[in-house]
């Protein structure tokens, strides 16, 4: 067990507001079934994460299942660079942030933040640009807020606002944000076994059925 809180950012999966990048190869409602298995991966591994305290920071009204002993942080308005400052403004300790976009994450990809807590600061890159995790030992809102999120240059300018700011910085393994088909596809291939990679090949199969008729 560490003094490490870990933060699972994610939004209630109602189809047609996520995943909506998955349409029109998956249906809205067959979208939101794969959103809810990658969110249900992200909690199992953060379950197995030695932390002292687990929170949930919410957008949404019926919470996820496995969450019950999760601290609930309803999200604020306003970008997802404020919505974040708050969080980590509302923390008192070592903070370690996850996303709900890279079900293949395993606790080994985030073992290094254990191993070395008294780090400042850990960074988890995407492979689109952005980033899926970040770790800051004493959090700091102002740390995040005014970082354009969502573009293809997200994580360098966040990793930049670390260093600038002083902070000594360890970098985690790059991991594929689940945005589109063909990321579904090399996540699901990446971790076969997984919920998301059942969910997203039942849509699949769900899909081409109704589009061709059924079997013949």
């Amino acid at each position: 067990m560490t003094d490490v809180t870990v933060v699972v950012v994610a939004k209630e999966c109602l189809p047609g507001k996520v995943k909506t990048r998955l349409t029109p190869a998956l249906t809205p409602e067959g979208a939101a079934r794969v959103a809810s298995a990658a969110l249900a991966d992200t909690i199992e591994t953060v379950r197995a994460l030695p932390a002292s305290r687990r929170v949930l920071l919410y957008d949404g009204v019926v919470l996820p299942e496995g969450t019950d002993d999760f601290e609930v942080l309803h999200q604020v308005g306003g970008g997802l660079d404020e919505r974040l400052g708050a969080m980590f403004d509302a923390m008192t300790g070592p903070t370690l942030l996850v996303g709900m976009d890279t079900p293949q994450a395993t606790p080994e990809h985030l073992v290094p933040v254990f191993e070395d807590p008294e780090r400042d600061a850990w960074f988890g890159p995407a492979d689109d640009g952005g980033f899926w995790s970040l770790y800051l030992r004493q959090p700091d809102g102002a740390l995040l807020r005014g970082v354009p999120m969502s573009q293809d240059d997200t994580g360098a300018v966040q990793l930049a606002r670390l260093t600038d700011a002083g902070l000594s910085v360890g970098t985690l393994p790059a991991l594929l944000d689940v945005d589109t088909v063909a990321d579904a596809e090399q996540v699901a291939a990446l971790a076969p076994t997984s919920r998301f990679a059942t969910a997203f090949a039942a849509e699949r199969d769900t899909t081409l059925t109704t589009t061709t008729g059924g079997a013949r």
